[in-house]
C-alpha cells in the first residue's frame, strides 16, 4: 500500500509540482484550479485543505490551501518544502490596510514581513530575524502589476498572531511604514529561508483598518482575481 510523506497532505511523491500557489481559503484554491489550471487533479483533501495539480500555459503548477494563521501555514509550507521538494511557494491572500494611500482592491507585494509571533524562536538566532521575499519573484510581481495596470504598493506587511487583538497598536506599525496586516507571510518567508527555497506573498486589500473602508461580497469576487493573475504570470 502506498504511503504519503506527511499526516497533513494526502499526496504521494511526484503529485505536487515544483511551484505551488497557496491561499488560506480552500474554496479560493478550488476557484484557482477551476479557472486557471488545465486538467486539474485533486491531490489533497485531508482536513478539507484542498490541493490540485494541473498545467498553466503548459507548465505544471499546483494550488493548495494553507489555512488561517502562522501555525497552519507553517505546517503546510514546511511539509511542501521539506517532504515534497517544492521549490517555490506564492501566497495569495487578503490583508487589512493601515496606510491611507492604500484602498480596497489594491495589491500589496510583500517584500518583507514583520510579526508579533514567536515563530523565529525555534531557530535560536542571536538577534531578530527579518523575513523577506525572494527578490526575483518580487520584481517579476511588480513588473506584472505595472504591465496589467493593477494598483499596487510594495513593502512591509505585518503578520499578526491575533485577528481579534486586545491591543493591536496598528498606529505604531503604521508609523514604521508597514502597509497592511495579515497573518501568514512572515512564517512562509522563514520556512523558505530555512529550507533555502523561494517564497512571495501577494495580498489584496480587503478592508481598511483605520478608515473602515471594506469590500462587498461582489467586490471580493471580482477584485481578488488580480493577485491570482499576477501570481500565475510570474511562475
Amino acid at each position: 500500500m502506498a504511503t504519503t510523506p506527511t499526516p497533513h497532505i494526502g499526496a504521494k511523491k511526484g503529485e505536487i509540482a515544483d511551484t505551488v500557489i497557496m491561499a488560506g481559503d480552500p474554496l479560493r484554491v478550488k476557484f484557482m484550479a477551476e479557472n486557471y489550471l488545465d486538467n486539474p487533479v485533486l491531490f489533497n483533501q485531508v482536513r478539507n485543505m484542498l490541493g490540485y495539480t494541473g498545467t498553466y500555459h503548459g507548465q505544471r503548477i499546483s494550488v493548495m490551501g494553507h489555512g488561517m494563521g502562522g501555525p497552519s501555514i507553517g505546517i503546510y509550507t514546511y511539509e511542501l518544502y521539506n517532504f515534497y521538494d517544492v521549490q517555490t511557494i506564492i501566497r495569495v491572500g487578503s490583508a487589512g490596510a493601515i496606510q491611507e494611500s492604500l484602498h480596497v482592491g489594491d495589491l500589496v507585494v510583500a517584500t518583507g514581513a514583520c510579526t508579533n509571533s514567536n515563530y523565529a524562536a525555534q531557530y535560536e538566532l542571536p538577534g531578530t530575524f527579518a523575513p523577506i521575499a525572494d527578490f526575483a519573484l518580487a520584481r517579476r510581481a511588480v513588473e506584472a502589476c505595472e504591465r496589467m495596470g493593477y494598483r499596487h504598493q510594495v513593502g512591509n506587511v505585518m503578520s499578526s498572531d491575533t485577528f481579534y487583538s486586545a491591543n493591536p497598536h496598528n498606529d505604531r506599525w503604521q508609523s514604521m511604514g508597514v502597509l497592511a496586516i495579515e497573518m501568514e507571510i512572515a512564517m512562509l518567508y522563514m520556512n523558505a529561508a530555512y529550507a533555502k527555497r523561494r517564497a512571495l506573498g501577494i495580498c489584496t486589500i480587503s478592508d481598511h483598518i483605520l478608515t473602515g473602508e471594506a469590500t462587498t461580497a461582489e467586490e471580493r469576487q471580482t477584485t481578488f482575481t488580480k493577485m491570482m493573475d499576477v501570481a500565475f504570470s510570474i511562475i
